[in-house]
Protein backbone atom coordinates (compact mmCIF):
# COMPACT_ATOMS: atom_id res chain seq x y z
CA UNK A 1 0.00 0.00 0.00
CA UNK A 2 1.41 3.37 -1.02
CA UNK A 3 1.98 5.93 1.73
CA UNK A 4 0.45 9.24 0.72
CA UNK A 5 2.23 12.48 1.53
CA UNK A 6 0.57 15.80 2.32
CA UNK A 7 1.37 16.92 -1.25
CA UNK A 8 -0.28 13.80 -2.68
CA UNK A 9 -3.50 14.47 -0.81
CA UNK A 10 -3.52 18.15 -1.74
CA UNK A 11 -2.97 17.47 -5.43
CA UNK A 12 -5.53 14.66 -5.52
CA UNK A 13 -8.06 16.97 -3.89
CA UNK A 14 -7.34 19.62 -6.53
CA UNK A 15 -7.74 17.04 -9.30
CA UNK A 16 -11.07 15.85 -7.87
CA UNK A 17 -12.33 19.43 -7.67
CA UNK A 18 -11.38 19.95 -11.33
CA UNK A 19 -13.23 16.82 -12.47
CA UNK A 20 -16.37 18.12 -10.76
CA UNK A 21 -16.18 21.76 -11.85
CA UNK A 22 -14.48 21.37 -15.28
CA UNK A 23 -13.12 24.86 -14.62
CA UNK A 24 -9.86 26.20 -13.21
CA UNK A 25 -11.64 29.39 -12.15
CA UNK A 26 -14.42 27.60 -10.28
CA UNK A 27 -11.97 25.24 -8.55
CA UNK A 28 -9.76 28.16 -7.54
CA UNK A 29 -12.77 29.79 -5.85
CA UNK A 30 -13.83 26.53 -4.21
CA UNK A 31 -10.35 25.80 -2.83
CA UNK A 32 -9.44 29.47 -2.20
CA UNK A 33 -6.22 29.32 -4.21
CA UNK A 34 -5.19 30.94 -7.50
CA UNK A 35 -5.88 29.39 -10.91
CA UNK A 36 -2.13 29.19 -11.49
CA UNK A 37 -1.75 27.18 -8.28
CA UNK A 38 -4.46 24.80 -9.52
CA UNK A 39 -2.64 24.39 -12.83
CA UNK A 40 0.70 23.86 -11.10
CA UNK A 41 -0.80 21.20 -8.79
CA UNK A 42 -2.34 19.28 -11.71
CA UNK A 43 0.93 19.38 -13.65
CA UNK A 44 2.87 18.04 -10.66
CA UNK A 45 0.37 15.23 -10.14
CA UNK A 46 0.47 14.12 -13.79
CA UNK A 47 4.28 14.26 -13.89
CA UNK A 48 4.59 12.20 -10.72
CA UNK A 49 2.06 9.58 -11.86
CA UNK A 50 3.36 9.56 -15.44
CA UNK A 51 -0.12 9.66 -17.00
CA UNK A 52 -2.35 12.35 -18.43
CA UNK A 53 -5.40 12.91 -16.29
CA UNK A 54 -7.02 15.98 -17.86
CA UNK A 55 -7.45 17.35 -21.37
CA UNK A 56 -7.32 21.12 -21.35
CA UNK A 57 -8.60 23.47 -24.05
CA UNK A 58 -8.97 27.23 -24.13
CA UNK A 59 -12.54 26.92 -22.87
CA UNK A 60 -12.71 23.82 -20.71
CA UNK A 61 -10.88 21.07 -18.89
CA UNK A 62 -12.16 17.48 -18.95
CA UNK A 63 -10.78 14.26 -17.50
CA UNK A 64 -9.24 11.59 -19.70
CA UNK A 65 -10.49 8.02 -19.50
CA UNK A 66 -7.83 7.29 -16.88
CA UNK A 67 -8.73 10.53 -15.14
CA UNK A 68 -12.42 9.54 -14.97
CA UNK A 69 -11.50 6.17 -13.48
CA UNK A 70 -9.22 7.75 -10.89
CA UNK A 71 -11.83 10.38 -10.01
CA UNK A 72 -14.48 7.74 -9.32
CA UNK A 73 -12.15 5.88 -6.98
CA UNK A 74 -11.10 9.12 -5.28
CA UNK A 75 -14.75 10.03 -4.67
CA UNK A 76 -15.12 6.82 -2.66
CA UNK A 77 -11.86 7.38 -0.79
CA UNK A 78 -12.50 11.02 0.10
CA UNK A 79 -16.05 10.18 1.12
CA UNK A 80 -14.63 7.59 3.54
CA UNK A 81 -12.22 10.19 4.93
CA UNK A 82 -15.10 12.64 5.36
CA UNK A 83 -17.16 10.01 7.16
CA UNK A 84 -14.26 9.27 9.50
CA UNK A 85 -13.78 12.96 10.28
CA UNK A 86 -17.52 13.40 10.84
CA UNK A 87 -17.36 10.53 13.33
CA UNK A 88 -14.56 12.29 15.20
CA UNK A 89 -16.57 15.52 15.23
CA UNK A 90 -19.55 13.59 16.57
CA UNK A 91 -17.32 12.13 19.28
CA UNK A 92 -16.08 15.62 20.18
CA UNK A 93 -19.63 16.97 20.52
CA UNK A 94 -21.06 13.81 22.08
CA UNK A 95 -18.11 12.26 23.92
CA UNK A 96 -17.90 8.63 24.95
CA UNK A 97 -15.94 7.19 27.85
CA UNK A 98 -15.30 7.43 31.57
CA UNK A 99 -14.49 10.67 33.39
CA UNK A 100 -12.89 10.26 36.82
CA UNK A 101 -13.07 13.29 39.12
CA UNK A 102 -11.75 14.08 42.58
CA UNK A 103 -13.69 16.93 44.18
CA UNK A 104 -14.20 18.42 47.65
CA UNK A 105 -17.52 18.38 49.47
CA UNK A 106 -18.17 22.06 48.76
CA UNK A 107 -17.85 21.53 45.00
CA UNK A 108 -20.04 18.43 45.04
CA UNK A 109 -22.89 20.28 46.76
CA UNK A 110 -22.60 23.69 45.11
CA UNK A 111 -21.44 22.85 41.59
CA UNK A 112 -21.95 19.23 40.64
CA UNK A 113 -25.26 18.20 42.19
CA UNK A 114 -27.26 21.07 40.64
CA UNK A 115 -26.13 20.18 37.08
CA UNK A 116 -25.68 16.42 37.35
CA UNK A 117 -29.08 15.32 36.07
CA UNK A 118 -28.92 17.65 33.08
CA UNK A 119 -25.37 16.62 32.22
CA UNK A 120 -26.15 12.90 32.36
CA UNK A 121 -29.17 13.45 30.12
CA UNK A 122 -27.20 15.55 27.62
CA UNK A 123 -24.18 13.19 27.53
CA UNK A 124 -25.47 9.66 28.16
CA UNK A 125 -22.28 8.02 26.86
CA UNK A 126 -20.12 9.55 29.59
CA UNK A 127 -19.66 7.49 32.75
CA UNK A 128 -18.86 9.78 35.68
CA UNK A 129 -16.72 8.29 38.44
CA UNK A 130 -16.66 10.84 41.28
CA UNK A 131 -14.67 10.74 44.50
CA UNK A 132 -15.75 13.35 47.05
CA UNK A 133 -12.68 13.94 49.17
CA UNK A 134 -11.46 17.04 50.99
CA UNK A 135 -7.93 15.65 51.21
CA UNK A 136 -5.34 17.06 48.82
CA UNK A 137 -4.48 14.25 46.40
CA UNK A 138 -2.21 13.82 43.39
CA UNK A 139 -4.85 13.35 40.71
CA UNK A 140 -2.37 11.89 38.22
CA UNK A 141 -0.84 9.38 40.63
CA UNK A 142 -4.28 8.36 41.91
CA UNK A 143 -5.70 7.85 38.43
CA UNK A 144 -8.10 10.79 38.21
CA UNK A 145 -8.67 12.70 34.99
CA UNK A 146 -9.34 16.02 36.73
CA UNK A 147 -10.06 17.60 40.09
CA UNK A 148 -11.77 20.60 41.60
CA UNK A 149 -10.13 22.71 44.28
CA UNK A 150 -10.04 26.31 45.45
CA UNK A 151 -7.74 28.36 43.26
CA UNK A 152 -4.96 28.72 45.80
CA UNK A 153 -4.82 24.91 46.25
CA UNK A 154 -4.31 23.98 42.59
CA UNK A 155 -0.77 22.75 41.75
CA UNK A 156 1.10 25.25 39.59
CA UNK A 157 1.90 22.73 36.85
CA UNK A 158 -1.77 22.07 36.12
CA UNK A 159 -4.21 23.66 33.68
CA UNK A 160 -6.77 25.45 35.89
CA UNK A 161 -10.15 26.72 34.70
CA UNK A 162 -12.39 28.85 36.98
CA UNK A 163 -15.84 27.39 37.58
CA UNK A 164 -17.19 30.17 39.82
CA UNK A 165 -16.76 33.82 40.61
CA UNK A 166 -14.74 34.65 43.78
CA UNK A 167 -16.62 33.18 46.75
CA UNK A 168 -17.85 34.98 49.87
CA UNK A 169 -17.07 33.51 53.30
CA UNK A 170 -19.09 34.45 56.39
CA UNK A 171 -19.32 33.82 60.14
CA UNK A 172 -22.65 32.32 61.21
CA UNK A 173 -24.37 31.42 64.45
CA UNK A 174 -27.72 30.10 65.59
CA UNK A 175 -30.25 32.44 67.26
CA UNK A 176 -30.05 30.31 70.41
CA UNK A 177 -26.25 30.60 70.60
CA UNK A 178 -26.29 34.35 69.95
CA UNK A 179 -28.96 34.87 72.61
CA UNK A 180 -26.84 32.91 75.09
CA UNK A 181 -23.35 34.24 74.29
CA UNK A 182 -23.96 37.56 72.56
CA UNK A 183 -22.95 38.77 69.12
CA UNK A 184 -19.31 39.49 68.20
CA UNK A 185 -18.88 43.06 66.96
CA UNK A 186 -15.30 42.86 65.71
CA UNK A 187 -12.96 40.02 64.67
CA UNK A 188 -11.05 40.12 67.97
CA UNK A 189 -14.29 39.23 69.80
CA UNK A 190 -14.17 35.77 68.23
CA UNK A 191 -11.38 34.82 70.64
CA UNK A 192 -13.88 34.87 73.48
CA UNK A 193 -16.49 32.78 71.68
CA UNK A 194 -16.99 29.06 71.16
CA UNK A 195 -16.18 28.34 67.53
CA UNK A 196 -16.50 25.22 65.42
CA UNK A 197 -13.04 24.74 64.03
CA UNK A 198 -12.23 23.00 60.75
CA UNK A 199 -9.30 20.80 59.82
CA UNK A 200 -8.34 21.11 56.16
CA UNK A 201 -7.48 18.34 53.71
CA UNK A 202 -3.78 18.80 54.45
CA UNK A 203 -4.60 18.24 58.17
CA UNK A 204 -3.90 21.84 59.22
CA UNK A 205 -6.40 23.85 61.27
CA UNK A 206 -8.03 26.57 59.25
CA UNK A 207 -7.62 30.12 60.51
CA UNK A 208 -10.67 32.25 59.84
CA UNK A 209 -9.99 35.02 57.34
CA UNK A 210 -11.95 38.26 57.58
CA UNK A 211 -11.65 41.48 55.65
CA UNK A 212 -13.22 44.92 55.66
CA UNK A 213 -12.05 47.32 53.00
CA UNK A 214 -8.26 47.35 53.27
CA UNK A 215 -8.27 45.64 56.67
CA UNK A 216 -7.55 41.93 56.87
CA UNK A 217 -7.37 39.58 59.85
CA UNK A 218 -6.58 35.89 60.13
CA UNK A 219 -7.69 34.45 63.44
CA UNK A 220 -6.92 31.10 65.03
CA UNK A 221 -10.27 30.80 66.77
CA UNK A 222 -10.86 28.74 69.94
CA UNK A 223 -13.58 26.13 70.09
CA UNK A 224 -14.86 22.96 71.74
CA UNK A 225 -14.90 20.81 68.58
CA UNK A 226 -12.99 20.43 65.34
CA UNK A 227 -14.45 18.83 62.20
CA UNK A 228 -13.21 18.21 58.67
CA UNK A 229 -16.14 19.10 56.41
CA UNK A 230 -18.67 21.87 55.89
CA UNK A 231 -21.73 19.74 56.62
CA UNK A 232 -20.38 18.94 60.09
CA UNK A 233 -19.74 22.65 60.68
CA UNK A 234 -23.33 23.49 59.78
CA UNK A 235 -24.73 20.66 61.90
CA UNK A 236 -22.79 21.85 64.94
CA UNK A 237 -23.64 25.52 64.43
CA UNK A 238 -27.38 24.96 63.88
CA UNK A 239 -27.39 22.92 67.11
CA UNK A 240 -26.04 25.93 69.00
CA UNK A 241 -22.58 24.57 69.80
CA UNK A 242 -20.79 27.65 68.55
CA UNK A 243 -20.08 30.02 65.71
CA UNK A 244 -19.03 28.68 62.33
CA UNK A 245 -17.21 29.89 59.24
CA UNK A 246 -18.34 28.77 55.81
CA UNK A 247 -19.23 29.81 52.30
CA UNK A 248 -22.20 32.14 52.31
CA UNK A 249 -23.83 29.93 49.68
CA UNK A 250 -23.81 27.00 52.11
CA UNK A 251 -25.48 29.09 54.80
CA UNK A 252 -28.05 30.77 52.54
CA UNK A 253 -30.95 28.34 53.08
CA UNK A 254 -30.30 28.17 56.84
CA UNK A 255 -30.34 31.98 57.04
CA UNK A 256 -33.53 32.15 54.97
CA UNK A 257 -35.33 29.74 57.31
CA UNK A 258 -34.05 31.49 60.43
CA UNK A 259 -31.88 28.61 61.63
CA UNK A 260 -28.72 30.71 61.31
CA UNK A 261 -27.74 34.35 61.30
CA UNK A 262 -24.73 35.99 59.69
CA UNK A 263 -22.57 37.86 62.17
CA UNK A 264 -19.73 40.29 61.41
CA UNK A 265 -21.39 40.74 57.98
CA UNK A 266 -19.22 43.74 57.15
CA UNK A 267 -16.15 41.52 57.64
CA UNK A 268 -17.20 38.86 55.11
CA UNK A 269 -14.22 37.84 52.97
CA UNK A 270 -13.96 37.14 49.25
CA UNK A 271 -11.98 33.99 48.58
CA UNK A 272 -10.58 32.14 45.59
CA UNK A 273 -13.03 30.64 43.08
CA UNK A 274 -13.40 26.90 42.67
CA UNK A 275 -11.33 25.66 39.74
CA UNK A 276 -11.35 22.56 37.58
CA UNK A 277 -7.78 21.42 37.02
CA UNK A 278 -6.07 18.73 34.98
CA UNK A 279 -2.66 17.92 33.61
CA UNK A 280 -1.44 19.80 30.55
CA UNK A 281 0.52 16.78 29.32
CA UNK A 282 -2.42 15.11 27.60
CA UNK A 283 -5.72 15.81 25.90
CA UNK A 284 -8.59 16.45 28.34
CA UNK A 285 -10.59 13.32 29.17
CA UNK A 286 -13.86 12.69 27.31
CA UNK A 287 -16.65 14.85 28.67
CA UNK A 288 -14.41 17.15 30.71
CA UNK A 289 -14.79 20.14 28.37
CA UNK A 290 -18.57 19.68 28.32
CA UNK A 291 -18.78 19.37 32.12
CA UNK A 292 -16.72 22.54 32.60
CA UNK A 293 -18.98 24.44 30.21
CA UNK A 294 -22.11 23.07 31.90
CA UNK A 295 -20.96 24.23 35.33
CA UNK A 296 -19.75 27.60 34.06
CA UNK A 297 -23.09 28.23 32.37
CA UNK A 298 -24.94 27.42 35.59
CA UNK A 299 -22.58 29.70 37.54
CA UNK A 300 -22.68 32.56 35.03
CA UNK A 301 -18.95 32.33 34.34
CA UNK A 302 -17.85 33.05 30.78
Amino acid sequence: MRNLTRSDLTELNVFLSLTRSRSFRVSSLELDVSSSAISHSLRNLQNRLGVKLMNRTSRSVVPTVLGETLAKQLEVGFESIGTALDALEQHRNFPVGRLRLNIPYDASVLLLHPVLAGFVTAYPSIDLDIAVDDRIVDIVADGFDAGIRYGNSVPRDMVAVPLTQPLRWVVVGSPAYLARRGRPLRPADLRSHACVRMRLGDKTLYKWELEKGNEFERIDVPGPICVNNTQSVLNAVTNGIGLGYCLERHARDFVRTGQLEIVLADWAALGEPLMMYYTSRRQPAPGLKQLIETIQTAEGVN
